[in-house]
Parts: C-alpha cells; sequence; structure tokens
C-alpha cells in the first residue's frame, strides 16, 4: 500500500510541474507533449531508484529508450503507410504494430538492458 501510495504522490508531483512547464511554453501544443510519458517515467526511475538502486534504475531507463526509439519508427512508419499509400487508420496502426515490436525487441536483443 506504501507503494502505491508514494507512487501517487511522486506522479502527481512529477505530471504537475512538467504540466505547469508545459503551459509556460509556446505553442501549448507542448503541454500534451510534456504531460504524460516523461513525467510517469520519471517518477518511475525515482521510485526503481529508492527500490532497487541506481544500476537496476539505469537498465530499466534504457529500456524506455529502445521503447522511444520503436516509437518514433511506429510513428513514422504510420505516417507514410496513411499519407503516401493512403491506408485507412486501422489498417497502418496494425501494420506498424509489427515495426514497433520488431524494433523495440531488435534493440532490446542486440544491447540489452543495461547499461
Amino acid at each position: 500500500m506504501t507503494e502505491y501510495l508514494l507512487r501517487f504522490i511522486a506522479g502527481g508531483v512529477i505530471v504537475s510541474a512538467f504540466a505547469i512547464l508545459g503551459d509556460m511554453l509556446r505553442p501549448k501544443s507542448f503541454a500534451g507533449l510534456l504531460g504524460a510519458a516523461p513525467s510517469v517515467a520519471l517518477a518511475t526511475l525515482g521510485i526503481a531508484v529508492v527500490q532497487h538502486g541506481a544500476s537496476y534504475a539505469a537498465a530499466e531507463s534504457w529500456t524506455m529508450i529502445y521503447g522511444a526509439v520503436a516509437l518514433a519508427c511506429y510513428s513514422f512508419v504510420v505516417c507514410q503507410l496513411l499519407m503516401r499509400f493512403r491506408l485507412a487508420a486501422l489498417p497502418a496502426t496494425v501494420a506498424a504494430f509489427a515495426v514497433w515490436l520488431a524494433i523495440a525487441f531488435g534493440l532490446l536483443a542486440s544491447f540489452g538492458g543495461a547499461a
């Protein structure tokens, strides 16, 4: 129960801080970028450092980086399928999901989770 409370408080504080930062920046679309993923990732890494140590959090951060690279590739492929090949949204996202899986697990298998 204490872990959930800690996650709730840390996540709320970090999300609020990123929301304030996003609100201060122009254009306002930065608020959406800064609102969720970076703040949740920082809260998760902070808790991982406290509970498991720095080496565990470092490995966890590398897997987050691999996921972010895979998401960028997935987004690019979806955009290409939608704009260039005029696919509907559902087939484009399902097809690009295979790209995300291949890149994410390829990076994990190639480099592992450790720094």
